[in-house]
This record gives C-alpha cells, structure tokens and sequence, in this order.
C-alpha cells in the first residue's frame, strides 16, 4: 500500500463504475469546483468511463483563472514601478493584462520574480533591503494561512521593505453566487479537498442547506472522484442533500483550526470581483487596518483603466457552468496553452488547459 497505486487501481474503479450505473436513475449535473478535479476527470478519461447521466461542470474553484483583467493591470502597474521586486506565483506571469502580461513586463527589464513559496520573499528582502518588495498574494483558503505566516515575520524580523497586494478569494462566495444564478442547472457539486483540510467540510453546510444540493469533499485522484460521484447518486437517490467528507483520510469537520486563526488575525472578508461572475460580497480577503503599513493596495497608487475582456474568449461562462471549452471558437485554434487569449488556457489548474492537453487522447 502505497497511498497512490489503490487509488488509481483500475479494477476498483470498473467496480464503482458498475455500482454508479446500476444506481443512477436520472441525468445529473455535478460541478467540480477545484480545476485539480478537472485535470483528473480528463486525464483519467472519467467522463467516458461513466454513464451519459453525469455530466461534469467546471467551476471556479482557480485562483488564476478567476482573477479579473484589473487585478492584472493593477499588478503591472505596481511591478513597473522604479525599485521594484515585484513577485507572484509562475501561473500569473502569464496572464493577459489589457495590453500586456507580467512575463512581458519583466522582459523589458522590470524585476518580477516566480516564486515557489511565499517565505522566499523574506530572503529577497533581506538581500535587497533598498528595494520594495511587492507580493501579489493568489489563492483560496488553501494558500491564505501562508500569506499570514509571511507577513507574521516580516512583522517578526522588523523587515520594512515588504508589502502584500492580497488577492485572496474564498470558496462558499462564488459557489453561492452560480447557484444564485438562474440559468445555471447544477444538481451537485466535487468541493476542493485541499481547501477544506484548512477550512474543514463545514463551511459546505450552509450551501447544502440553502440550495438542498449534495456536496462530495473529493481527493483527486480517479478513485475519490468515483466515489464521491456514487455517494451524490445515492443521495440524490433518497433525497438528500448532505456533506459527504469522502477524503476523511485528511479532511475533518472542523479543519486546521491554526491556520483558520492565523488568517483571521491577518486578514478580513471584502468584496471582491471574480472574473466571469462580477462582484461577490464577501468573496476575497484583505488586509486588516492595523496592518495597512504592509499593504500594497494603501501605500502604492492602484488606479488602472482595464479593457473589457477578449470577445472570443467565452472563459467568464465556463466559470459560471454555462460553456465547455470546446464550444469556444478559438479554444485551441488562436487560444492554445503557447499563445493563451483567456485565463481559463494560461492556468495550469484552468479547465480550457485540462481540456487542450486531455481530450485528444481520449
């Protein structure tokens, strides 16, 4: 037992599979919310090997390909900024701005860095103490708890030269926005489970609640979607809508209660504006008042006019449930992962990515 092999073993999953087409009873439309599962579902072929009654929606459950073109060009203004260390994670350096990317900006000569891990920018820091160090801090509740550890020591190590551009996002505030959403069909939903380690399965509860929808917290290999994909059968089968914490082995209800408190010292909800679905309450994290001295968005001037999006580009309805990426007309045409047009391509997590690099072999 090598914790990878049993969940990819290819009997187990014809079994389930047997088990899921015995028991549906009727078309059911499941959103994975997190692009980890989109990868898997199409590099495991998921969508073949099951019945024609489920059908997968992506979701937006993608920091990259949520994040709007005016986060963009807010971050290449600050990175173009004389004295500047502008760094992010690599995904974002590709991402189109309304004329240009970070990965462009920095080949005119500006210092914008990749990095693997938030605490690289404290040595940086430390090496350039006559720089300004600019984070443009990216994720959901899975990647928060270090951005808090981050700024806990910078604050710690008297570092003076060190700011966070937070643009950090929570998962219940989309979701809620989609299923608020009239033209949206969705009947249940693969919830992340790297953000739930964190966050624990119960920030779900309202959501299944409000909406009576069945949520499977999902490891993402092709094992945990299949089950998790039965138990939302089954539930749909009698009529329920509960949390269904399928990767246990990891997740409880409660979380990382730590890390939770780390952030809550750190950071508050704001609104915030996610590609595709608009403004959503209480959608991103920001920096507390007290720590507006490590702020980027209060120090620097963060005033940008943003182009519209990519009128070919349909990536704001795929977030939203309401297009595959195949029926984008330039979706692996003029939009390939080598010349992205949208976010949804750019993104390794993005599910027009997923689908360029999975469904030829399928």
């Amino acid at each position: 037992m090598n914790f990878i092999d049993e969940f990819r073993d290819k009997n187990t999953l014809l079994a389930l599979n047997a088990l899921i087409k015995k028991k549906v009873q009727k078309p059911i439309n499941i959103m994975e919310i997190c692009g980890g599962h989109t990868h898997s579902i199409m590099k495991y072929a998921l969508c073949d090997l099951l019945p024609k009654e489920i059908n997968f929606i992506h979701g937006p459950g993608c920091p990259v390909c949520v994040m709007p073109r005016r986060r963009i060009d807010i971050a290449l203004k600050l990175a173009a900024q004389k004295d500047v260390i502008f760094c992010t994670l690599g995904d974002l350096l590709r991402v189109p701005g309304s004329t240009h990317s970070l990965l462009d900006l920095r080949a005119k000569g500006a210092d914008v860095r990749a990095l693997y891990a938030p605490l690289e920018v404290l040595q940086i820091a430390k090496e350039n103490l006559e720089k300004k160090i600019i984070f443009f801090a990216i994720g959901f509740e899975t990647t928060t708890p270090m951005s808090a550890l981050l700024l806990e020591k910078v604050i710690e190590e008297g570092l003076k030269n060190v700011s966070i551009f937070s643009n950090h996002i929570t998962v219940p505030a989309p979701v809620e926005a989609i299923m608020s959403d009239e033209n949206v069909k969705i009947d249940a939903f693969l919830g992340p489970s790297h953000v739930s380690v964190i966050t624990g399965y119960k920030i779900y509860e309202p959501l299944a609640k409000k909406f009576h929808t069945p949520i499977a917290v999902s490891g993402f290999e092709p094992v945990d979607i299949m089950e998790s994909v039965l138990n939302i059968i089954l539930q749909e089968n009698a009529k329920k809508a509960e949390i269904y914490n399928q990767y246990s082995r990891v997740v409880s209800r409660e979380g990382n209660v730590k890390a939770q408190n780390l952030v809550k010292k750190y950071f508050k909800p704001c609104d915030f504006e996610f590609r595709g679905l608009g403004l959503i309450k209480n959608g991103g994290l920001e920096l507390r008042e007290e720590f507006a001295r490590y702020d980027a968005s209060k120090l620097y001037d963060c005033e940008v006019e943003s182009k519209g999006e990519s009128k070919a580009c349909i990536c704001g309805q795929i977030l939203r449930g309401l297009a595959k990426p195949y029926e984008c007309k330039v979706f692996g045409k003029a939009c390939t992962p080598k010349s992205p047009i949208g976010s949804c391509m750019v993104s390794g997590e993005g599910a027009c990515a997923a689908y360029y690099k999975y469904a030829k072999a399928h």
